[in-house]
């Protein structure tokens, strides 16, 4: 029955330990509710250094020119990185030509030379002198075709396994390829240039029954440029052994390999 009014009422006091404890549910949601406010901090954090970042130039892509070297002092190792100029869109029998009035064209057209030089053309007497009628300054055309003519005599044909116009025996493939790695200038003016051509070039007889396999060689072309007032020509070349790197623990492909690599793999038109 309900009490009255007038009856006592009892009142327990329990120790403070006892006491009934808060909802536990609101002290767990004060960490988490802090945890995802880091979270937010930190994610708008990084999305604005990448924001800030984004327009900033990579320190180590060049822009073009001279100022692609490394500093003095430098110990990166990375040496001149590419240029901005693109590969000339002319050609004349073959070679790349109208090569820009500047230190890169001058490299670009150094480098394109060296590949013409190095070609399998060389051994053959017209395509040989077609090549120095393209490449050569007018001046010293006539100097470089005798030189050239003497370099690829008879006898060098036989060392190379082919007859003296450049004719491999039946069956066999014969290469001869040169591929720049890098280039530098030396004494660059508006009229005249040497530019060295760091170079690895491919050269053998691609066959079964060859006698003379495909190798590699490293060298380098040094080429001594002048200004004709229309593009760059050679005036005169020498050629250096290495700097050759230390050779790699890899298996020599096939005969079957190297033959079809060159029959299937063409070659590059270089720019600086």
């Amino acid at each position: 029955m309900p009490l009255s009014d007038d009856q006592p009422h009892t009142r327990t006091r329990l120790p403070v330990g006892e006491q009934p404890s808060s909802p536990p549910n609101l002290r767990q949601s004060r960490p988490l509710r802090t945890l995802l406010t880091v979270l937010v901090v930190v994610t708008l954090l990084v999305v604005a250094i990448a924001i800030a970042n984004r327009g900033k130039p990579d320190p180590g892509s060049g822009n073009g020119g001279s100022a692609d070297h490394a500093a003095p002092g430098a110990t990166s190792g990375a040496g001149p990185g590419p240029s901005g100029d693109q590969p000339v869109g002319t050609t004349v029998n073959g070679i790349a030509s109208g090569f820009p009035h500047s230190d890169q064209g001058a490299q670009s057209a150094a480098a394109n030379y060296a590949v013409a030089i190095g070609s399998a053309d060389m051994f053959r007497t017209d395509s040989r002198h077609t090549i120095v009628a393209t490449i050569a300054d007018p001046g010293a055309a006539a100097t470089l075709q005798s030189r050239l003519d003497q370099g690829f005599s008879p006898e060098t044909a036989a060392r190379f396994g082919v007859d003296t116009q450049g004719r491999p025996p039946k069956g066999l493939t014969f290469v001869s390829r040169t591929i720049p790695v890098g280039t530098k200038s030396n004494g660059y003016t508006a009229d005249s240039v040497k530019v060295d051509v760091w170079c690895t070039g491919l050269f053998g007889l691609a066959g079964e029954r060859s006698v003379k396999p495909v190798s590699q060689e490293w060298f380098t072309l040094s080429l001594s440029l002048r200004w004709t007032g229309t593009d760059w020509k050679l005036t005169d070349f020498s050629r250096a052994s290495g700097p050759a790197p230390v050779p790699p623990d890899q298996q020599a492909a096939t005969a079957e390999e190297i033959t079809g690599a060159v029959e299937q793999f063409g070659g590059f038109r270089y720019a600086r």
